[in-house]
């Protein structure tokens, strides 16, 4: 039975895909092709049949009963397949930077907020990743007013900074994370099946889109193995996934526009000096049923996914 725990553990991305590729090696026909671009999808009339992709060693070909779309919110392979998409819109962007951590660590609340700014920081260890919030298209007049005034704005709401954001020397430093939440009205069409970024964009708030993303392909593996190994995998069966998953993607992103209406973009429009947090982010920093109810929705979502397929006890510990 899966095992219950009372935290949630936190892990950089590229870590976790690391570890991913290292426990899959337990496969033997398991491989992974590192720097291979897909360029086009193979077909047979309306049917996919796999890709063709730009690697280091030239062109080549990659057919399967199956093609998965897990290459984000920018898909080229959603976009070769002329699946709809809808935009729900997003009124926020983010910066990304980090800022090495001093002596006195800051306190881990969920934002810092304060006149017109708000600031997500996550302690990495010897750094903080963070996330600056912006209104949507303000970026270029973010990076009109200079570096400075930037640094100035941050240390505002967190004054703990300080000279720590000496680290941030240029613009170069600070990446734009363009805030779109969106969603496939069909998630597959015969022979390819999105999941995650590329069949839902998430918002940065609560930073789900990674756990829904894994809870996809959980689902996707219990739901198509056994198609897969009578290598037929019909349109009916990639309909399951996205009737298994498609509940958690609209209560998420609903909950998710609800935060930008509600709560961000209010906070980004105040700019008098005595605007405090709102009183979700002071409910979530100070109440412990709070906090475990976000920690719920954020650790485990609306619908928990486990492992049911057979392969499962290869990839334990």
């Amino acid at each position: 039975l899966p095992k219950s725990y009372a935290f949630i553990a936190f892990m950089p991305q590229w870590d976790f895909l690391n570890f991913i590729a290292e426990k899959a090696k337990c496969f033997p026909h398991f491989s992974v092709l590192m720097g291979a671009n897909v360029t086009e999808l193979l077909r047979d009339g309306p049917r996919v049949l796999g890709v063709r992709a730009e690697s280091h060693e030239g062109t080549l070909e990659v057919r399967a009963p199956l093609t998965v779309a897990a290459d984000g919110r920018h898909s080229t392979v959603r976009e070769f397949t002329g699946l709809s998409l809808r935009d729900l819109g997003a009124p926020i962007d983010v910066l990304w930077f980090r800022v090495p951590c001093g002596d006195k660590k800051i306190e881990p609340v969920l934002a810092h907020v304060g006149a017109g700014r708000i600031l997500v920081s996550f302690d990495r260890g010897d750094y903080y990743q963070c996330a600056y919030v912006i209104a949507k298209g303000a970026a270029e007049a973010v990076k009109a007013r200079g570096i400075e005034a930037f640094r100035a704005d941050v240390r505002a709401i967190v004054p703990e900074l300080g000279e720590q954001l000496r680290a941030l020397q240029s613009f170069d430093d600070v990446k734009l994370l363009t805030v779109m939440v969106n969603r496939l009205e069909e998630w597959s069409a015969p022979g390819v099946l999105c999941i995650g970024d590329a069949a839902h964009a998430m918002s940065p708030v609560g930073g789900v889109g990674i756990n829904l993303a894994i809870q996809d392909a959980v689902a996707s593996s219990n739901l198509l193995a056994e198609p897969l190994r009578r290598n037929r995998v019909t349109e009916d069966d990639l309909k399951r996934v996205q009737a298994r998953r498609a509940l958690p993607t609209l209560i998420t992103q609903a909950l998710q526009v609800q935060a930008h209406e509600r709560v961000l973009g209010p906070a980004l429009t105040r700019s008098d000096q005595d605007f405090g947090a709102p009183l979700i982010f002071r409910l979530a920093t100070h109440s412990r049923s709070m906090r475990s109810l976000l920690g719920r929705v954020i650790g485990i979502g609306v619908r928990s996914e486990h492992v049911r397929t057979s392969e499962a006890g290869l990839i334990e510990g």
